[in-house]
């Protein structure tokens, strides 16, 4: 709310994918704080409308990002109904999970995470390009510091499954979308930004082991979160600032393709544990995976 308290987004449009809990919830809050309207698709839609009551300016739409047909069927329908998107949010995303793939084959990090998220991107584009001004804000994550992506073996077919290696390749692939997605978008007013919001307990990694937990000593002893920023344990609220940064603030105006951390744009390290690695913005690997991406999808995006 803080930081997005001096933008003025009155009459604005914003899609913020996985909008109904957690930083996505937050997100949404801030952004209507400021006079956004604000679309949030949902896996669960009957859910999302429970946990958004009571906001306005919000509407819920359903969507699978795992399911090909669903977000084309999102799409469109959005499209028919709304001709211009100002702010888009691709918040949405699983962690660290057992190995499941997706109707295609791919493997569900990879497939929700990016994979959902570049075919909607390639298909709301008009309405990105209709608003003369947009911005793109792709949730990535410190985890990327884990790996690279495995362009040899992306889905595990060779090699055997880690959730933690799965998880963290779909983050770097996150941060390498915003630098192809922006060098696609910035002669036409599109700019792209990556984030990593900070290590914030939400429901959606309530499914970790305790174990986990402790090793990053992310809990109490009454198992509620440690809140810590200096350490980048956060809140929702907190997490969320930095992501609703890169949707709003002037100084990233003539910016973009940049990865960002603590409201600003992140340092490049190759070793101390924050900052950017250099192989997560590179842009000879940000043109590979979307060529991957637009082989998967039949999607693609010019470069103007």
């Amino acid at each position: 709310m803080e930081v997005a308290r001096d933008a003025d987004l009155t009459g604005r449009v914003a899609v913020v994918t996985g909008g109904s809990s957690g930083l996505g919830l937050e997100t949404v809050r801030a952004l209507i704080s400021s006079g956004a309207s604000v679309h949030v698709p949902a896996l669960d839609p009957v859910a999302a409308r429970a946990a958004l009551s009571g906001i306005d300016k919000v509407d819920v739409w359903p969507i699978d990002l795992a399911d090909e047909a669903s977000v084309k069927a999102f799409a469109n329908t959005f499209l028919d109904r709304q001709g211009r998107i100002d702010i888009l949010v691709l918040n949405a995303g699983i962690m660290a999970q057992p190995l499941f793939r997706d109707t295609r084959g791919h493997e569900g990090h990879f497939s929700i995470n990016f994979l959902g998220h570049y075919q909607l991107t390639a298909l709301l584009w008009p309405a990105l390009l209709a608003a003369r001004t947009s911005r793109v804000v792709v949730l990535s994550s410190r985890g990327h510091q884990i790996s690279d992506v495995n362009f040899e073996d992306i889905d595990f077919v060779r090699r055997p499954y880690d959730k933690w290696l799965a998880y963290a390749q779909s983050k770097t692939a996150n941060a390498l979308f915003a630098v192809a997605l922006d060098r696609r978008g910035q002669a036409s007013g599109v700019r792209a930004f990556s984030v990593h919001p900070g290590m914030i307990v939400t429901p959606g990694i309530r499914h970790l082991a305790q174990a986990e937990f402790e090793a990053v000593g992310a809990l109490e002893p009454d198992g509620t979160p440690v809140i810590d920023p200096a350490a980048d344990k956060k809140t929702p609220e907190q997490g969320a600032a930095t992501a609703v940064w890169c949707a709003t603030s002037p100084a990233l105006n003539s910016l973009g393709g940049v990865y960002c951390e603590n409201c600003d744009i992140a340092s490049v390290e190759t070793e101390r544990p924050y900052g950017v690695r250099p192989y997560a913005i590179d842009p000879e690997k940000a043109e590979r995976l979307w060529q991957i991406g637009a082989i998967l999808t039949n999607l693609d995006i010019a470069i103007a």
